[in-house]
């Protein structure tokens, strides 16, 4: 291939060594074979490998922390992936109450190194997931009701475009970019190299909790904690998970942002339910991220998975739990069930409009999935995964992005509700011949 652009940053073409170890992704089930990783070390390095890219007519995949839910996402055949998980800055301004990050930290690393220094970084439920895929996507996680979502507090970014241009945006220059954003999805309009966010100055303690049930339980627990978690003290997030009856229990994980006595006694209509194991405590904060942020386990056997998501705007009902036993019935293995959120507090403060993220009025999130390790029960479940979707379907909205779901037609407006059609014209101004693109990527609007 003859190339004007020279590739830089740790390149690895398909052959050489390391190639298969650039190849795994945190889900197995990727079958795609790259031409080349870019493991760029600098912004410029991002430029070189979208110019090499356009120039050999490949196509181009940008990779942040290899976390996708969803298969082939962040590779695709005989192209090019721009990983950029080797960019690791992080530069706090205590004064300002803001830190910029390389896009390829991951998520465990930010909040552990600002929790040292006395701030608070949002996250989600894993340390291992990349800040460039979460913060595009929204960024849900149980301090969003106090903070507001991770794509909440971005304040500026830098990002290269389809021809190679540095693009810089913040609220006074490319606002619309920052907009987009900040909820519109990663890998849709260029490859991000950095990120600021504003901070909030973390309290010295704060308390938190793990309490579980046995599985036969689920149901009763899972009705008090829909009426209860959407309404308590907004300082509190509680994810409650429910594992499949072989082998599963109920676990609920939070945090609250006071005392250890107030969160007792918010946590009493909840912990009144069933026969409860409790484990409640009162901690340093920088011990609070390593409790909520816990090291990913370790597979012994590399498990697959298949994911949905829904926003859900009125509570469940018994023809919905009822479809929720039959799922927990039917899956299998520790990494497989349902796994809900509390919403409301700061997310709702701000319009679904305000930024790319539109799903704001809701009750509580919800997501669930199936897990398998023998490549022959791919099929039966990704289809109960999927047939669980059509039966939840009267009682949720939307999907998270975050979560992605190819067995969703039509996605654009079920991922981005009425934010789809501003979207797809910001889309076409940054990217109007859709370089960037995947399955479930926002097509440009046609001009």
């Amino acid at each position: 291939m003859k190339s004007k652009t020279e590739l830089t940053g740790r390149v690895v073409f398909r052959g050489d060594p390391g190639y298969e170890s650039a190849r795994k992704n945190w889900d197995p089930h990727t079958n795609r074979f790259p031409k080349v990783f870019v493991f760029a070390q600098n912004t410029q390095d991002v430029v070189n490998a979208i110019k090499w890219g356009r120039q050999n007519n490949v196509p181009i995949r940008p990779r942040s922390g290899r976390h996708a839910l969803e298969v082939n996402l962040s590779q695709v055949n005989g192209g090019i992936v721009i990983d950029v998980s080797e960019m690791k800055k992080i530069v706090l301004n205590k004064q300002k109450g803001t830190v910029i990050v390389g896009a390829g930290n991951r998520v465990g690393r930010i909040a552990h190194t600002l929790a040292k220094q006395g701030f608070i970084a949002p996250f989600g439920d894993s340390p291992s997931v990349g800040i460039g895929g979460i913060s595009l996507g929204g960024g849900i996680g149980p301090l969003q009701r106090t903070i507001g979502l991770i794509s909440d507090n971005l304040i500026a970014l830098e990002m290269v475009d389809a021809k190679g241009k540095v693009i810089r945006a913040n609220k006074n220059c490319h606002s619309d970019l920052l907009w987009a954003s900040r909820g519109g999805g990663g890998g849709n309009f260029g490859v991000y190299t950095k990120y600021k966010f504003n901070v909030l100055r973390a309290p010295a303690k704060a308390t938190v909790f793990r309490i579980t049930w046995p599985w036969d339980q689920f149901e009763e627990v899972f009705k008090v904690w829909q009426k209860w978690a959407p309404n308590v003290n907004t300082k509190l997030g509680s994810e409650l998970s429910i594992g499949p009856k072989k082998g599963g229990n109920v676990s609920m994980l939070g945090l609250f942002l006071g005392s250890k006595k107030e969160a007792v006694r918010l946590l009493k209509p909840i912990t009144s339910v069933g026969t409860p194991t409790e484990l409640i405590r009162s901690l340093p904060y920088t011990q609070v991220v390593s409790f909520m942020l816990a090291p990913d386990p370790i597979q012994t056997q590399k498990v697959s998975n298949q994911f949905s998501s829904g926003f859900v705007r009125t509570k469940f009902p018994d023809k919905a739990i009822t479809s929720m036993r039959q799922f927990l019935e039917k899956v299998e293995g520790e990494f497989a069930g349902f796994f809900f959120l509390n919403w409301g507090g700061a997310i709702n403060r701000k319009s679904p409009k305000s930024t790319a993220f539109y799903w704001r009025k809701a009750k509580y999130y919800v997501e669930w999935n199936s897990s398998w390790i023998k490549k022959s029960d791919a099929a039966k479940n990704i289809a109960i995964v999927r047939q669980t979707r059509q039966k939840l379907q009267p009682y949720i909205v939307g999907s998270y992005i975050n979560v992605p779901d190819q067995g969703i037609k039509n996605s654009g407006p079920v991922y981005y509700g009425a934010n789809y059609t501003r979207l797809r014209k910001i889309k076409a101004k940054y990217d109007p011949g859709n370089v960037f693109n995947n399955p479930q990527s926002i097509p440009p609007a046609k001009l």
